[in-house]
C-alpha cells in the first residue's frame, strides 16, 4: 500500500510546494543556483511530513471501513433472524385468525337459527290464535243451530231428521277433538322449540367462554408427579429396580409403587401388572386432563397424576434405560376402539446429550414410523434439538418428543376430543402415521419400558399384550 502510495505523494507535493511557500517564491527565484538546491531539499521534509500525515489517514480509514462493514454484517444478522421471527409470528397470527373466523361463522350461525326459531314460535302462536278463534266461532255457531232446532223439534223434524242432526252433532264434537289434539299438538312443539332456543343460548354461551378460555387452557402447567418420600425408618436398599422386579416378587395389582433402578435416587411409578411380567408406564394420555404443552424443565423431571394422564420424566426413563435390556412398549387405540401394539429394543442416552433415543424394531400389528426418529434428541418449545432448519417443530406441533423434521409421530401432542376443521389444528394431535391415515388424532396411548422377556417366552405371549387394558 505504502508503495503505491509514494509516486502520487511526490506529485502531489510538488504541485504544492509553491502554495506551501506561500510569499517566499520570490526570493528564491532571485538567489543563485546553490541556495535553490537548499530550498528544494527543506520542502521535500515537508513533503515527507504531508506524506505521513496522508499515511495515517488512510490507516484510519481502512480501519474505519473495516469497523463499518463489522457494523453491517451484524445488522444484515439481526435483520434476518428479525426477518424469521416476524415469518413464524405470521403463520400463528393467520392461524389465530381462521380460528376466530370459524368461531365467528359458528355464533352466526346459532344467532340465524335462534332468529328462526323464534319466528317460527311467534307464527305458531298466530296460528294457534287463529285457530282458537274459529273454534269459538263454530262453537256459537253450533249453539245457535242447537238452539234453532230445538225450537223447531216440536212437530216439525221427523225421526230421520232427528237422527241426521244427531250424527252432525258427533260429527262436530269430533273436530272438536281433532282441534284439541291439534292444539296440544302445537303447544308441545312450542315448547320443544323454546327448549331448542335455550340450548342455543347456553351452547352460544359456552362458546364464547370457550374462546375466552382457550389462551388459559393451552398454556395451562401440568401438575408435579408424586414425589418419593423418605423416612428414617426408610431401607432404599431394599426397593425394587423397576415394574418388573416387582412382578418377580409376586406383586399382581397395578399401581403406584416406589422403585429404585440400579445407581440411582428411589422414585414414585406405575406399574402395569396386566400381563405376564411388570411394565413401567412412562406415558399414559386418556382424557386431555392434563395439558403436554410443556417446557423442557417439565418434560425432564415429569408431570401429570400417576391416576390420569402423566408423563414419568426424562431422568427417570434414563435411569430404567440404562439398566440395559429394555424394551419399548406403544400400546394404541383409535376412536372406533380399533387397538394396536408395537415393541423396540431400546437404549437412551443421559442429559449430556438431550436424551438421544435408541430404537429397533422387534414386532407388534403396527408399522414403524419411529425407526425415522432413532438417533434423534428430544426436543420442546423451548429447545429445539430437532433436524428442521427453519422450524421448532416441539413449537409448532406442541408436546415433547424426538423430533426430526418434523415427521407424523408425536404421541406428546395436543389432545382433541373433537376432530378439528383444520388440517394445521389435527397434525398438532396425538400422532402415529401408520394408524388410519396422517392428521389422525388418537383416543388413548400408553408407553411402558420393561425388560427383555427370558428365551422360553414365545412370541404368541408377546403378541397377546395388545388384548391389555389401559389402566
Amino acid at each position: 500500500m505504502r508503495i503505491t502510495l509514494i509516486p502520487l505523494l511526490l506529485v502531489v507535493a510538488a504541485a504544492c510546494v509553491p502554495a506551501l511557500c506561500g510569499k517566499e517564491e520570490q526570493p528564491v527565484l532571485q538567489l543563485e543556483a546553490p541556495v535553490e538546491t537548499r530550498s528544494r531539499f527543506a520542502a521535500l521534509d515537508d513533503v515527507r511530513l504531508l506524506a505521513n500525515g496522508l499515511l495515517q489517514l488512510g490507516q484510519s480509514l481502512r480501519e474505519f471501513v473495516q469497523k463499518t462493514k463489522g457494523q453491517i454484517n451484524d445488522i444484515v444478522h439481526k435483520l434476518n433472524i428479525f426477518d424469521h421471527s416476524f415469518y413464524q409470528l405470521s403463520v400463528l397470527a393467520s392461524e389465530i385468525k381462521e380460528e376466530e373466523e370459524e368461531l365467528k361463522k359458528t355464533t352466526v350461525v346459532l344467532r340465524a337459527n335462534n332468529e328462526e326459531i323464534k319466528g317460527l314460535s311467534v307464527e305458531i302462536s298466530s296460528k294457534v290464535d287463529s285457530i282458537l278463534q274459529e273454534k269459538s266461532r263454530l262453537q256459537n255457531k253450533v249453539e245457535g243451530l242447537e238452539e234453532k232446532l230445538s225450537s223447531m223439534s216440536h212437530g216439525l223434524v221427523t225421526i230421520d231428521q232427528v237422527a241426521e242432526i244427531g250424527g252432525l252433532k258427533e260429527v262436530i264434537h269430533s273436530q272438536e277433538r281433532s282441534i284439541t289434539a291439534l292444539l296440544n299438538a302445537v303447544r308441545e312443539q312450542t315448547d320443544q322449540l323454546n327448549h331448542q332456543r335455550v340450548k342455543i343460548n347456553i351452547l352460544e354461551e359456552k362458546v364464547n367462554e370457550t374462546i375466552e378460555r382457550m389462551p388459559d387452557i393451552f398454556n395451562s402447567e401440568a401438575p408435579t408427579l408424586s414425589p418419593y418420600l423418605t423416612s428414617s425408618s426408610t431401607n432404599t436398599a431394599n426397593l425394587p429396580t423397576d415394574c418388573s422386579d416387582l412382578f418377580k416378587r409376586g406383586e399382581r395389582v397395578s399401581g403406584v409403587y416406589a422403585i429404585r433402578p440400579t445407581g440411582t435416587e428411589p422414585f414414585m411409578a406405575f406399574c402395569d401388572m396386566s400381563k405376564d411380567h411388570g411394565a413401567t408406564v412412562i406415558q399414559r394420555r386418556r382424557d386431555g386432563s392434563v395439558n403436554f404443552d410443556q417446557n423442557w424443565e417439565k418434560y425432564e423431571n415429569g408431570f401429570g397424576d400417576f391416576h390420569g394422564e402423566f408423563w414419568l420424566g426424562l431422568r427417570s426413563i434414563h435411569s430404567l434405560a440404562t439398566q440395559g435390556n429394555s424394551v419399548l412398549h406403544i400400546q394404541l387405540e383409535d376412536w372406533k376402539q380399533n387397538r394396536r401394539f408395537t415393541e423396540y429394543r431400546f437404549n437412551l442416552n443421559g442429559p449430556e446429550s438431550n436424551y438421544t433415543i435408541h430404537l429397533t424394531h422387534l414386532f407388534g400389528d403396527l408399522l414403524d414410523p419411529m425407526s425415522n426418529h432413532t438417533g434423534m434428541m428430544f426436543s420442546t418449545k423451548d429447545r429445539d434439538n430437532d433436524n428442521h432448519q427453519e422450524s421448532n417443530c416441539a413449537h409448532y406441533y406442541t408436546g415433547g418428543w424426538w423430533f426430526n423434521a418434523c415427521g407424523d409421530t408425536n404421541l406428546n401432542g395436543r389432545y382433541f376430543h373433537m376432530r378439528p376443521k383444520w388440517r394445521s389444528d389435527r397434525r398438532r394431535g396425538i400422532q402415529w402415521k401408520s394408524v388410519q391415515k396422517a392428521s389422525y388424532s388418537l383416543k388413548l396411548t400408553q408407553i411402558s419400558v420393561h425388560p427383555v422377556a427370558s428365551p422360553n417366552t414365545t412370541p404368541s405371549t408377546s403378541a397377546s399384550y395388545e388384548t391389555g387394558v389401559f389402566l
